[in-house]
């Protein structure tokens, strides 16, 4: 009995150091090779903010390997990206409410789901599943839509996110490897 309480024991002191020494460790190594990046804009009042963190290329393919097709992407590295509106918008022609949401895609060759959920979960992959499975509870999704995927001209070495001006229209560009993704922004 002796024996069982102390390996309980010692079994709780490894998980709350693997949690408290360990994890925060393990981000601080991550973020040298995927380092945390910030977009922001303003649309008629309307505070967007997206923080992410920017992995490399490294002469890898991306999509169709390293990112899966049809597969629930964190999008990006280290925690989940997050995206951040002060007042209530249109993604596309869908209202999006004020707020901050843990923002994920699935990739294919032509076109990308775009999803916005309500839950930001700690790092957004399972540790068990050695960074495949994602940690997204889709019952919390807030919502999605489908964009069109192009070919870059030049591939892009580092995973970006950024609000661009097309005309009159303001789109979340995402962009890596030979893709980009314009998700449409209106008021």
């Amino acid at each position: 009995m002796k024996l069982l309480k102390r390996l309980l024991i010692g079994l709780l002191v490894l998980g709350v150091l693997f949690y408290w020494v360990g994890m925060p460790l393990m981000r601080k190594q991550t973020k040298k090779h995927s380092p945390e990046k910030t977009a922001t804009y303003n649309l008629e009042g309307a505070e967007l903010l997206v923080n992410y963190s920017s992995p490399s290329k490294k002469g890898r393919v991306i999509f169709g390997d390293l990112v899966p097709y049809n597969k629930v992407w964190r999008t990006g590295a280290n925690e989940p990206t997050t995206f951040t509106v002060s007042k209530d918008i249109k993604i596309i022609d869908k209202p999006l409410p004020a707020g901050t949401y843990s923002l994920w895609t699935i990739p294919n060759k032509d076109a990308w789901k775009v999803i916005f959920n309500k839950e930001i979960p700690d790092w957004g992959v399972s540790i068990l599943s050695g960074g495949t499975k994602t940690t997204r509870n889709a019952s919390e999704d807030v919502l999605q839509v489908e964009v069109p995927a192009r070919d870059t001209t030049q591939p892009i070495e580092n995973f970006t996110i950024d609000f661009i001006e097309e005309g009159k229209q303001l789109y979340l560009s995402l962009s890596w490897d030979n893709k980009i993704a314009n998700v449409p922004i209106n008021k």
